[in-house]
């Protein structure tokens, strides 16, 4: 576990030198190719299952009992972890394709420049989100989880592995690797 961090830490990549004789490795790579993939996929999928099932029933009696003034707080919020987690499936279906062999990585670049990853406020930040139904805040909650998981995969998936030449113009290597660290968190 303590090597996952670590890659996680350095943007996905092992690297090692020539004269040890190992081999580049994204984590991106063999994440997308593992069996943890597939658990990740499943909970986002299962979570897109069980919002809906709540919004449609027991939120949608819940939200007939609330003031005006939090009926458009829940309307507002209910729209927002939709949007939120129709993003998140449309970056698991990509990546599902791409590990199936449905489409390739360029096709995929194409289709994920569609989907809206970017940090977001905190609903629990809002004014009178305490007063909306628990099950909506536990859905929100959890798909801000999901969200920032699937914002750090992405980041590490996506970066890329340097060619040997590229790494000789830093005259030291902290260079290569603070440049590294800025690509995999987004500085």
């Amino acid at each position: 576990m303590d090597v996952l961090k670590r890659v996680m830490r350095n943007g996905g990549i092992v690297r090692s030198t020539a004269a040890t004789g190992s081999v580049t490795v994204s984590f991106g790579e063999r994440f997308q190719a593992s069996e943890q993939f597939d658990v990740v996929f499943r909970e986002g999928m299962a979570m897109v299952e069980r919002t809906a099932a709540y919004l449609e029933g027991p939120g949608r009696v819940e939200a007939k009992s609330l003031t005006a003034p939090t009926n458009v707080l829940y309307a507002t919020e209910s729209m927002r972890l939709t949007t939120r987690l129709l993003d998140l499936a449309s970056w698991l279906l990509v990546r599902r394709a791409v590990k199936s062999g449905e489409i390739d990585d360029a096709e995929a670049a194409r289709k994920q420049r569609r989907i809206k990853l970017h940090t977001l406020g905190r609903s629990s930040h809002v004014l009178g989100f305490g007063e909306l139904p628990e099950g909506l805040q536990a859905l929100i909650e959890e798909s801000y989880a999901l969200h920032d998981r699937i914002v750090s995969l992405d980041r590490a998936m996506n970066v890329k592995l340097e060619s040997e030449n590229s790494a000789t113009h830093y005259a030291n290597p902290v260079g290569m690797q603070i440049d590294r660290l800025r690509l995999a968190f987004g500085g």
